[in-house]
């Protein structure tokens, strides 16, 4: 490590030994890494502009300014909330491994993120969707059979599409129809699914699997592509995807739109919202909440609709 006030610090290389520590100590997301990365690489450049070239030289009133910049180039309030996190953890870690004398961003605040209710399909949205899946996997086609086992899981365990694309043979347990997760922060849950989600992936692993790989050992990927390897996010979104565009509606259009629709209809359904969140594997029961905000729009939306005297 460089000793503290060394004029002659690169701060690219303190950028890429703190996104190397966020992947390595702190267990975050290859996706985290690279946003928190891009943010602070972004920040170097700007303070390198104004003759910053320290670790010192970045004080509070330079990360305000660079705030300030970035929403009047018109960010959104989201990514100058992420910005301005990258630049505190980035702060305190430079404090921590005496490459600055101060933690500068300790008192850097950004405006909230504006929160917008995310896309929920209703019930019978969500019923069409499944049986055109089903419907599709009547042919025995193995890629057809495999989305419809991705499906029917996600929708039922409402897991993130990483998680999803991440699991192994053996995270699946046929006798109590659990699935094992390894979520953020590499954080392990286990998470039930119900009968259809096995009958989906009971027959991708008995009529389609095999038709696109042969490997059989428990550690080997659970869903893979065309071509045998672990399916990626990109071809689970692009799944996803193309059967929302068939669903009328406005919003999210990814895997996270049935993960935000298999919450609500739990909650819709009586679940305890503690529950839903140990399901969904959220760190705050505030980011859980959020559902129920949605369950209470739909309700007065229905009222609004249906009421005589709404």
């Amino acid at each position: 490590m460089c000793m503290p006030h060394d004029r002659g610090v690169d701060l690219h290389r303190l950028v890429d030994e703190f996104a190397a520590y966020l992947a390595a100590d702190r267990g975050f997301s290859v996706h985290t890494v690279r946003s928190y990365r891009s943010d602070l690489t972004n920040l170097v450049g700007f303070a390198v502009e104004r003759r910053a070239i320290a670790a010192d030289d970045l004080d509070l009133e330079l990360l305000r300014d660079w705030l300030w910049h970035a929403s009047q180039a018109g960010l959104a309030k989201s990514t100058l909330a992420r910005r301005a996190a990258a630049s505190r953890a980035f702060s305190a870690w430079l404090e921590q491994t005496h490459q600055s004398s101060t933690d500068a961003a300790a008192r850097l605040k950004a405006p909230k993120a504006e929160r917008h209710l995310p896309r929920v399909l209703n019930r019978d949205q969500m019923a069409d969707m499944l049986q055109s899946v089903a419907t599709r996997a009547s042919t025995a086609d193995p890629v057809a059979l495999r989305d419809q086992a991705i499906v029917e899981l996600l929708y039922a365990s409402a897991l993130r599409v990483s998680e999803l694309a991440g699991l192994s043979l053996s995270d699946i347990d046929d006798s109590r129809l659990t699935v094992r997760v390894l979520g953020k922060g590499a954080k392990e849950r286990v998470v039930p699914f119900g009968i259809p989600a096995h009958h989906a992936i009971s027959d991708y692993l008995d009529r389609g699997r095999p038709q696109l790989i042969e490997e059989t050992d428990g550690s080997a990927p659970l869903f893979v592509g065309a071509r045998g390897k672990r399916v990626s996010t990109r071809t689970v979104y692009e799944v996803i995807a193309h059967l929302l565009a068939e669903v009328p509606g406005s919003g999210g259009s990814g895997p996270h739109t049935l993960r935000h629709t298999a919450a609500t209809h739990l909650l819709d359904g009586g679940a305890d919202l503690r529950a839903v969140q140990e399901m969904l594997g959220h760190a705050s029961l505030g980011t859980t909440q959020l559902y129920t905000h949605v369950s209470t729009e739909r309700l007065r939306e229905s009222y609004r609709t249906a009421h005589p005297r709404a």
